[in-house]
Formats: C-alpha cells, sequence, structure tokens
C-alpha cells in the first residue's frame, strides 16, 4: 500500500493578541496612526473614537447600509464589519481625507452642485463608494452607478441627485486630469 503525503502547507504567523488592548498602526489618509485596540474593535469604532474621524457614521452597527464605507486598499469596505487588528498596515482612506489643501474634491464639489444630499448623514458612505467606483472606472455609465451604490442605504430618497453627482464627478475628474 502506498502512502502519500499530504501537501506541504504554508507556515501562518500568528501573533497572539488580546483580551487586553493591543497596539496597531494603522495608514489613514495617508499617515501612519498608532493605537491601542481590544481583539474586538471594529475599524468604524477605531476610526471614530480612538482617532476622532467622524465622517464615517455609525448607523446599523450590521454591514447593511453602507453609512460607514471607507476604502481599505482602495476598495469599499463597511468599517463596521472589519476589525481594526485587520486592517493594521493597509491603506485606509475616509471622507476626511479626500479634500487637499482647503479645496473640495471633485467627488465632494459634485454632490454640492447636483444637491445630492437630504439630511447628508449617508453622504459620506456614498461619497466613498463614488470615488472606489471611478477610481476602478473613470467613465461609468448610470447603471455602473447604480451597481457600485447598491450597499449604499438613503433613508431620504435622495437616490436620482446621488447618481446625477456620480456622473458629473467622472466629468469633473476628467475635466481635472485634462488640465495636469
Amino acid at each position: 500500500m502506498a502512502t502519500t503525503k499530504a501537501p506541504r502547507s504554508r507556515k501562518l504567523k500568528i501573533a497572539a493578541r488580546g483580551p487586553g488592548k493591543t497596539p496597531i498602526t494603522l495608514i489613514v489618509n495617508g499617515e501612519t496612526r498608532e493605537v491601542l485596540v481590544e481583539p474586538r474593535r471594529t475599524l468604524l469604532d477605531a476610526l471614530r473614537k480612538d482617532l476622532g474621524l467622524t465622517g464615517a457614521k455609525k448607523a446599523c452597527d450590521e454591514g447593511t447600509c453602507g453609512a460607514c464605507t471607507v476604502l481599505l486598499d482602495g476598495k469599499p469596505i463597511y468599517a463596521c464589519m472589519a476589525l481594526a487588528l485587520e486592517c493594521e498596515g493597509r491603506a485606509i482612506e475616509t471622507i476626511e481625507g479626500l479634500a487637499r489643501n482647503g479645496k473640495l474634491h471633485p467627488i465632494q464639489q459634485a454632490f454640492i452642485e447636483e444637491d445630492a444630499l437630504q439630511c447628508g448623514f449617508c453622504t459620506p458612505g456614498q461619497i466613498m463608494s463614488v470615488k472606489a467606483l471611478l477610481n476602478e472606472n473613470p467613465k461609468p455609465t448610470l447603471e455602473d452607478v447604480k451597481r457600485a451604490l447598491s450597499g449604499n442605504l438613503c433613508r431620504c430618497g435622495a437616490y436620482p441627485k446621488i447618481f446625477k453627482a456620480a456622473l458629473r464627478a467622472a466629468k469633473l475628474l476628467e475635466s481635472r486630469n485634462a488640465q495636469e
């Protein structure tokens, strides 16, 4: 009877963390930040409570509304569903990181120009989802925009203006990139 060896698996280096607070390094909006978190701390709570970045909103706290959307390595995620520990050393972008030198980002400008908000609570998450879309697809169709924003709930129902703002933002970014 022949025996076969199991394939050699890669050994994962797992560092024990907890049960108490653990120091971690987060890269938020291009800036390295040290925080002390319990292993169960969500990225959303670390951003809001530990770093004072309150743009991402805590609404459903179960990954269904998109109000807490941030970009992790350029991809939109619900910050309420990610553990801060999982995000250590990865690029995190929040709404606070969009404006530069006192000037709004073109996506933010488009939301204002198109009056794409009512209460404004969902707006940061909507904007971050649009940013992720435009990073991947600078010339989206209306269907592309709807699909990209399908995970973001607007309780006020401002969707038509939000969709217009996303398409306007694509044009503003195209114009800005042509001038550079």
